[in-house]
């Protein structure tokens, strides 16, 4: 691999976006979970501001009784935490072509927009598994029901209407957390929930936990919400960024070129190196005489030298 062929390989692997932000919907959960999330067990679920602990690599139990919560119908799910995408994954997910032809899974395995949506930290949060479940992927809305479905938890859901209203203290969040993710993604947004959500944003500004929570993700992902920050302010008619688009491209060739550079095979009987493109003998080195570098000039300073029939 020549000098000209790893300067870009390099500028690209250094790109900090490409190298923060978790790779998949697992990894966000852990990450969120281990930074971002670490002490805010105490009132932390979304909508209903229970108690939880954390168990297991990003899951938790949640303490009913720490915020008067009843169950609606589903003990099990009521119990435990769960990973919630304020802006629910089918409703970005229809707008992929990958979810036509098979649904989430297909999406997740082919599509690195719908994978770098998915495992974007600033659409997560902690939510008990049973408000997660019931409010689906309902668009939030505004109506005059009491909130008694839960307890003292003041969370509303209107399952004919299909749609969801959160307690106040959170709706700003909600509406911050809307925008940043229509606009980096380049996602179409209905006048209506546009006014809705420029309503809530004014009329509940940013948090000092917001903005503590945009700041740990963002050490993360590569990245801050601008609409939390104030560096971008959403009007009703919009023109999205699109931002996000551009990087979750370049985040899967930084992958690709990772694992191509780590996986150079050298021979430690024969002392030469083998590509994994370009090089014939790469898959007949016997097992028990591979040994891997990571680029060529590790290989070389090694003492090895590159095989004379690669191309």
């Amino acid at each position: 691999m020549t000098k000209t062929l790893l300067l870009p390989i390099f500028a690209l692997l250094l790109s900090s976006t490409a190298i923060a932000a978790p790779n998949n919907f697992s990894h966000a959960k852990v990450l969120a979970k281990e930074h971002v999330y670490f002490d805010r067990t105490e009132k932390g679920t979304f909508y209903c501001g229970c108690n939880y602990t954390f168990m297991g690599k990003s899951g938790g139990r949640v303490d009913l009784d720490s915020c008067g919560y009843e169950v609606r119908k589903n003990q099990n799910r009521a119990q435990r935490i769960e990973w919630e995408h304020i802006v629910p994954a089918s409703n970005f997910g229809r707008a992929r072509q990958c979810w036509q032809e098979g649904g989430r899974k297909n999406c997740v395995k082919t599509d690195p927009v719908f994978a770098a949506m998915e495992a974007d930290m600033h659409n997560l949060t902690p939510s008990i598994g049973e408000v997660n479940g019931d409010r689906s992927n309902f668009n939030f809305s505004q109506f005059n029901a009491s909130a008694s479905q839960y307890g003292q938890c003041d969370f509303k859901v209107d399952f004919k209407s299909r749609s969801a209203e959160p307690r106040n203290e959170i709706k700003g969040q909600i509406a911050r957390t809307y925008f940043y993710m229509f606009d980096r993604y380049n996602l179409p947004m209905s006048t209506q929930q546009q006014r809705l959500l420029v309503a809530w944003d004014r009329q509940y500004p940013v948090s000092q936990w917001e903005l503590e929570r945009n700041q740990r993700i963002a050490k993360q992902m590569g990245h801050d919400n601008p609409f939390v920050t104030g560096k971008a302010v959403w009007q009703v008619g919009h023109k999205n960024s699109g931002l996000g688009l551009k990087t979750a491209f370049v985040s899967k060739e930084a992958n690709k070129v990772t694992e191509a550079v780590s996986h150079i095979r050298g021979n430690k009987n024969s002392k030469v190196y083998h590509l994994p493109a370009g090089c014939p003998s790469y898959d007949r080195v016997s097992p028990k005489n591979v040994v891997n570098f990571k680029s060529e000039q590790e290989a070389i300073s090694a003492g090895y030298r590159k095989a004379g029939n690669c191309s």
